[in-house]
């Protein structure tokens, strides 16, 4: 067995489809959309588990991804960076359940918070700038011999007589794909405006549900956001994003000079724990399932991709062996 189908040409898709041509596998992606009309592109994206579960499995899966951030940023046009992160916090917490993958973190002092804030902290990170990046892995992608096909997937049943071992990561679509109806939507505005010199990078958590953040990149600034548990929504609502600029701009003062450049909204796919398992449908056709990472997909997208190429190697030598004792 040599050849793979996968679903979905978002982050996922597309680090999974590398990893599988690195593997000597034949790759192809079908999906209704591609970058940079995918959810990936809207996306804010540093490296943060946020919304993924369970946590052990997540941050298992979010070392090896930020391990493999660090080596891009020694790569040419990846749009991978180095960024430090204020986290602040209205009320004293304990250090963050995935304080042991960062490589460098700190208690944050009084002074460094914002108004109102009491507590915080100032973490490394990458931070990926995901226009430039989904760019750089579709042409990753290309290169390293991989094919794409555009067109929509209704039912995995579809799929399943034409082809031996297909790679689920249709994301929020998944609740129909795969008839998953644990699968929600978690939808995200954001609001993209002008860089202005000096401003850092923010994450604020509130009481409310709604996280508060200012990512600098290097043409433009995103500040989000909103978490609303399944809303379908794509359309950008002006209340919405007139409650995000005024939270950015409790943090950071200078943001009410910044022009508004666009308004987003993306659906990130939420679950109450992220689907990464081959379901062998029969004895040559198999699934392997790999969505609902919430709000982290870039944050666990090479260590979920190692992880469905090797359970696709274990398959394909499953498959090999049946093969074998048939003759």
């Amino acid at each position: 067995m040599s050849e793979i189908l996968i679903i979905g040409c978002g982050v996922s898709g597309l680090t999974c489809g590398i990893r599988l041509l690195e593997q000597g596998f034949a790759v192809t992606i079908v999906a209704r959309d591609l970058p940079p009309d995918t959810t990936s592109n809207v996306a804010a994206a540093i490296w943060y588990p946020y919304k993924a579960f369970p946590e052990d499995r997540v941050l298992a899966w979010g070392k090896v991804t930020l391990d493999e951030f660090y080596r891009l940023m020694d790569v040419p046009d990846s749009g991978i960076s180095a960024v430090t992160l204020r986290e602040a916090l209205t009320r004293p917490a304990p250090d963050p359940w995935w304080k042991a993958a960062v490589r460098s973190f700190r208690r944050a002092a009084p002074d460094e918070l914002p108004r109102g804030y009491r507590d915080g902290y100032v973490v490394e990170i990458p931070l990926i700038e995901t226009p430039t990046y989904m760019r750089y892995l579709m042409r990753r992608y290309s290169e390293s011999g991989g094919r794409i096909e555009q067109g929509s997937v209704s039912r995995l049943a579809e799929l399943t007589a034409d082809h031996r071992l297909i790679v689920n990561c249709a994301g929020v679509g998944a609740r129909e794909v795969a008839g998953d109806e644990s699968v929600y939507p978690i939808r995200g505005q954001v609001v993209r405006v002008e860089r202005l010199a000096g401003v850092g990078c923010w994450l604020a958590e509130d009481a409310g549900d709604a996280p508060t953040y200012i990512i600098p990149r290097g043409d433009d600034c995103i500040l989000g956001g909103t978490s609303q548990d399944n809303n379908w929504s794509l359309d950008a609502d002006a209340e919405t994003a007139a409650d995000i600029l005024r939270r950015c701009q409790q943090i950071e003062p200078t943001l009410k000079d910044a022009a508004i450049l666009e308004h987003r909204v993306g659906l990130r796919p939420g679950r109450p724990e992220v689907r990464l398992e081959l379901e062998a449908i029969d004895d040559t056709c198999a699934v392997i399932h790999n969505y609902g990472h919430g709000g982290a997909g870039f944050t666990l997208s090479w260590g979920c991709a190692d992880e469905v190429a090797s359970l696709a190697a274990q398959w394909a030598r499953e498959v090999d062996r049946l093969s074998t004792n048939r003759r």
